[in-house]
């Protein structure tokens, strides 16, 4: 069951990163165009991260319920995303999201009980 939950919070953070990439592929674009999102580079690799975080969250639903499961994995995303963004992409963090960060956290640790 630990297996499990490990594999939640390896999805969330994998749809993490393939979010940040997709912002990243969007920052450096040079032409706005719809077909140059495709060969982007960071897109592509945004695009690997989200198929991984659906791997990963299909195989943790062999032994979790959807219930429980949903909310720990958007959770990681939500506080991640936060997180990484300020880190790698520069957007501020403010404390409105340290406070909601701060309560996602707290109710994913009540829902996954």
């Amino acid at each position: 069951m630990l297996f499990s939950w490990l594999l939640v919070i390896a999805s969330g953070v994998s749809g993490c990163l393939g979010n940040v990439f997709l912002k990243k592929s969007r920052l450096v674009a040079t032409d706005p165009g719809f077909f140059t999102t495709f060969i982007s580079p960071w897109f592509i690799v945004g695009l690997v991260f989200l198929a991984a975080n659906l791997l990963l969250f299909t195989k943790a639903l062999d032994k979790l319920p959807l219930s429980a499961a949903v909310p720990v994995s958007s959770g990681v995303v939500f506080v991640s995303v936060a997180f990484l963004s300020n880190l790698f992409l520069g957007e501020s963090l403010t404390t409105n999201q340290w406070i909601a960060s701060s309560l996602i956290v707290a109710g994913v640790v009540i829902m996954s009980r």
